[in-house]
């Protein structure tokens, strides 16, 4: 049986071929065993298949020593926050977060409410792969405990960081499409607790997808029309484990995933000033926001965990990814579509505008995206090639190669499951965009 797709942050596969009960226990154990002493935080997202991944990680668990609490489906920033709040030694999140339904996954996160990083995440992945797992006798074996209230602590931690008062005053109306994902059990409340009218999609956690999962442009086609329908002020999608947010305006126009973290940058930098921290591949949207603020924009590899440490290290004051994951540290470390929902209706009600406008206002850019295909061995020759062909761009070897100009960048990473190249390119036109990867994979070739 081929090995599930494995990071440093958790692991994710096909349910019953790559991802089964034993490799979930396997890998939970391998987690336990590196973790702090105390209970282990047991969540999930709405898929039919987290419920017996978790029944078999909190029965694995307790065989190796460990008591577990579960917390039922919540989405991934909830974890976090709950494993605070709880005290828990770390958590598990059963989610795949943007994959389709026949995939499930484990996500790590540790005391501290966040993503697990790549040190500690590479000792799991060490210990998962070469260690025993060290069951205990029948005296020392695990309890599980209930969580009775999953969601309280994060609804009052996002509240915290709004007007709430003003938001109320302006009785939004919101159409929040859930997807029948983890985002419909907090995301309705949070919408009430703001005031806002709330047309709901997709709002039993039951896993069964109304479209495909991720909230790109084209899965949400169907969306579009009932934001214009509802006379909803704005649309929030989610994704399933609702770490991610795209919006469309009342129009029914897709402003996507991008905009919500450059909004998000500019809200908050309004209020309140310092570093920013943002993924290399994330668009140029908030770097020019950091700099119309006299801010510094720092760049991190992609990858949430990344992030993160960088946010730590720069004393952040937000950040986050272009694939709709704002990161409010006042919230959680983690990327928060409840965060952005939160800071685009304060926004909305301080300027007394509406999303479109917010949206308008922002330095414009056009995103393209591609895949090349170059075998592993000849990648790192394959960039060098790239950098001299391209020797008027300033290089930056931070995650594979990007290359800026004054108004328009390329990112080229290889991919660590196929033998392909990932090249993004973001400039004032969608046509300038895509004529640069089509130049890197020309170049490539």
């Amino acid at each position: 049986m081929a090995e599930p797709i494995i990071s440093v942050s958790g692991l994710r596969g096909i349910v019953g071929e790559t991802l089964t009960p034993e490799v979930a226990i396997r890998y939970a154990a391998a987690f336990a065993a590196l973790a702090p002493p105390g209970a282990i935080l047991l969540t999930r997202d709405s898929r039919p298949s987290g419920r017996l991944l978790a029944e078999a990680i909190h029965a694995g668990l307790q065989a190796v020593g460990r008591n577990t609490i579960d917390a039922g489906i919540a989405a991934t920033p909830t974890a976090g926050v709950l494993t605070r709040a709880v005290g828990a030694a770390g958590a598990i999140q059963i989610t795949a977060s943007h994959n389709p339904s026949e995939y499930n996954g484990l996500k790590l996160v540790t005391a501290e409410g966040r993503v697990i990083p790549a040190k500690p995440g590479r000792r799991v992945l060490e210990q998962y792969r070469r260690s025993p797992i060290a069951w205990v006798r029948h005296d020392r074996l695990g309890a599980r405990q209930e969580c009775p209230d999953p969601i309280s602590a994060h609804l009052e931690a996002v509240l915290a960081t709004v007007d709430v008062a003003r938001i109320r005053g302006r009785r939004f109306q919101v159409l929040l499409d859930s997807n029948h994902g983890a985002g419909s059990i907090l995301g309705p409340r949070l919408l009430e607790a703001l005031g806002c009218g709330v047309t709901l999609l997709g709002g039993d956690a039951d896993g069964q997808f109304a479209h495909p999962p991720e909230p790109t442009a084209e899965n949400l086609s169907g969306v579009l029309s009932a934001v214009v329908d509802a006379r909803a002020d704005v649309g929030f999608c989610q994704d399933p484990d609702a770490d991610r947010l795209a919006v469309i305006d009342a129009a029914g126009r897709y402003l996507g995933e991008e905009y919500t973290l450059a909004m998000c940058v500019d809200h908050h930098l309004r209020q309140r000033r310092g570093p920013i921290v943002a993924n290399c591949a994330s668009s140029r949207m908030s770097e020019d926001l950091a700099r119309r603020y006299g801010v510094p924009l720092v760049r991190a590899a992609v990858g949430e965990a990344n992030v993160v440490d960088a946010m730590i290290a720069q004393r952040a004051v937000f950040g986050g990814e272009g694939n709709g994951g704002p990161i409010d540290p006042r919230v959680v470390l983690i990327r928060d579509s409840f965060v952005g929902m939160a800071q685009l209706l304060d926004a909305m009600a301080e300027r007394q505008t509406t999303i479109a406008c917010l949206a308008d206002e922002l330095p414009r850019y056009e995103i393209s995206k591609t895949k090349i295909p170059v075998s592993a061995d000849r990648v790192p020759a394959a960039l060098d090639a790239l950098e001299r062909r391209f020797a008027d761009a300033r290089p930056d070897r931070l995650d594979g190669l990007r290359l800026d100009w004054p108004d328009r960048w390329l990112l080229l990473r290889a991919s660590n499951t196929e033998p392909i190249v990932r090249a993004i390119a973001e400039a004032p036109t969608t046509a300038a965009a895509a004529a640069l990867c089509a130049e890197a994979r020309e170049a490539l070739r």
